[in-house]
């Protein structure tokens, strides 16, 4: 099966693009039916989907007067390594349904806007072609499929590339139903392949299992990625077998998290895997402070869903996050427009974060603290 041409040829002028939304329309003219359907859609009637995105409008930012702003930072630490802004690019799946370039372009433009880039195990480049180009700190996210030793062998190979650190999502023991991958036929084009998930086999790349051009749903191209049967104990294992830092995404319970920390996790994920998998889980707004509140000063809590703005950034640090991720934002400016468009995306949430620190009082991260939201400022 071959790839759906573009609906909009044609060469965007990122410098006048001034919104994720504006990105996003742009994308959307430039996709295949079929690739759009995929990046946007999520589990039954996305109601988490939209959710995510609301659900940061509902903290209002109580601003500080009279701060001086003038010398502002955003700079900050997570797992040890220096980020220029609490931001990574979020895991998500075969960039070149996007484009061409797929993840190289992604990692290029991470390079320019030093945000560090978390590889989905899903991705259409081979991880070593990534941390090869890469010049800021790369993730890794992980499936845990049947194939236990398969599992070691990409961590070793995730160690050797030089990845700063693995994502273990806990959210998907079966893929979510996504109306609109059946609707459009869900497929993976000539040329566009999940290179990470083969074995090597006497020179000769040889899937794993199931049929990866089938078409229809995520579910029936790639159902086999991933295991129905993993416990904490599989976590135990992961976060004992490798030397890197290991934090489970798809934490939203207080409970799981507090376990999470006692498995051996260097830190925890928020997530809902983007609306994707289950229709009715709380947005990551809501379960964030439960989740930091359960852990405590333990390990870091990194947020991802529904990030649009830099507003967003900072609400998710005045919840008690240490940094967030940013998915389908990211998707956007790479339909849009290549390297050029994701580095835009980017350069726009960093600035609007900027903005965001300035006018609400914040001259550094660790100045984002939860009296923004609450209301309650009588012991400052």
């Amino acid at each position: 099966m071959s790839a759906e041409p573009s609906r909009a040829p044609g060469a965007v002028d990122v410098g006048t693009v001034h919104s994720v939304d504006e990105f996003e329309a742009l994308a959307r003219d430039r996709l295949s039916e079929m690739a759009y359907g995929y990046f946007v859609g999520g589990a039954g009637d996305e109601r988490t989907v939209r959710a995510n995105v609301a659900a940061w409008d509902e903290h209002d930012i109580w601003t500080r007067a009279l701060v001086d702003v003038s010398a502002r930072t955003t700079a900050t630490q997570l797992l040890g390594l220096d980020l220029p802004t609490p931001l990574l690019v979020a895991p998500t799946a075969l960039h070149q349904l996007a484009h061409p370039d797929g993840e190289l372009a992604t990692i290029r433009a991470c390079n320019a806007a030093g945000v560090p880039m978390v590889v989905s195990s899903i991705a259409s480049t081979r991880l070593e072609d990534i941390c090869a180009q890469a010049t800021v700190p790369v993730l890794l996210q992980l499936y845990i499929g049947a194939d236990r030793g398969f599992t070691r062998e990409f961590l070793q190979r995730a160690e050797a590339a030089g990845c700063a650190a693995v994502e273990l999502t806990v959210d998907t023991p079966i893929w979510g139903t996504r109306r609109r991958e059946a609707v459009t036929g869900f497929h993976l084009p000539d040329g566009v392949d999940v290179v990470n998930l083969r074995h090597e086999t006497g020179g000769e790349r040889a899937a794993v299992s199931g049929n990866p051009s089938a078409g229809g749903s995520i579910g029936e191209v790639l159902g086999w990625t991933i295991s129905s049967n993993l416990t904490w104990a599989d976590l135990e294992w992961l976060c004992s077998t490798t030397a890197l830092p290991v934090l489970p995404k798809g934490i939203c319970r207080p409970d799981d998290a507090r376990r999470a920390v006692d498995a051996g996790a260097s830190g925890i994920v928020v997530s809902n895997h983007g609306g994707r998998q289950l229709d009715g889980a709380p947005p990551t707004a809501r379960s964030l402070p439960r989740v930091v509140d359960a852990v405590g000063d333990a390990v870091p809590v990194v947020v991802d869903g529904g990030i649009r703005r830099g507003t967003d950034v900072l609400r998710a640090l005045a919840l008690g996050a240490r940094a967030v991720q940013v998915g389908r934002p990211v998707l956007w400016g790479l339909g849009a427009a290549g390297d050029a468009g994701v580095h835009r995306v980017l350069e726009l949430l960093v600035t609007e974060f900027d903005q965001a620190m300035a006018l609400s009082g914040c001259a550094a991260v660790d100045d984002i603290t939860a009296d923004l939201l609450t209301g309650d400022h009588t012991n400052r």
